[in-house]
């Protein structure tokens, strides 16, 4: 059963996705969306954009953070 679907020309990707939030982080990592989205990177050898894409992704949020931090003072 697959979770991630990849169109035929590349063009798109479509997870399965369900509607609760994990309450911890292990539970959160066996979520159907990370694991979908793991076994999507694996299968189509896209290891380093994955790792460059969440690398931005935490450096956005620590900016937003820090930008949250100067706002309260």
């Amino acid at each position: 059963m697959a979770r991630v679907k990849l169109a035929e020309d590349g063009s798109s990707i479509d997870f399965q996705t369900s509607d609760t939030l994990p309450s911890s982080l292990k539970k959160f990592r066996r979520s159907p969306e990370v694991e979908g989205f793991y076994r999507f990177v694996y299968e189509n050898d896209l290891r380093f954009e994955a790792g460059e894409i969440l690398d931005k992704i935490i450096l956005r949020r620590r900016q937003e953070k820090k930008a949250s931090k100067r706002k309260k003072s």
